[in-house]
């Protein structure tokens, strides 16, 4: 049997999400992201969520919390998430789920972006 997963960049989600609310298909797409084995939630925090996005982010961790896997890729640092989310209590709520039961890893270094595009430029200049 596939597992099921499921890729979002943090605005694009959010994005669709608002869309969803508009069109009634809200509730539809948060049991379909429910049901993934697997939710990757790509760059949270480059912009400041506001309520609508809080609150949907908080329901899809409540709705997975110990059922199903999360990945969050991040380049902010957990201390600026609370910052971030905008809402004290929303954002205890958010770490709370995420920190507690999470495998950390800090990733050191250069960017894997900018090692490929050096060694792009090397091949191309060769």
């Amino acid at each position: 049997m596939a597992s099921k997963q499921v890729y979002y960049p943090c605005a694009k989600l959010f994005k669709h999400l608002k869309l969803a609310r508009a069109d009634g298909s809200y509730l539809r797409e948060l049991a379909r992201i429910q049901k993934q084995d697997l939710f990757v939630l790509d760059d949270p925090g480059l912009e400041p969520f506001d309520a609508p996005s809080r609150l949907s982010l908080l329901e899809i961790l409540e709705d997975r919390f110990r059922r199903k896997s999360s990945i969050i890729v991040s380049q902010i640092p957990i201390n600026r998430w609370h910052e971030i989310i905008g809402d004290p209590t929303i954002a205890d709520a958010i770490c709370d789920r995420i920190v507690h039961s999470a495998y950390r890893i800090e990733l050191k270094g250069e960017s894997v972006r900018k090692i490929y595009a050096k060694k792009e430029h090397r091949e191309e200049a060769q």
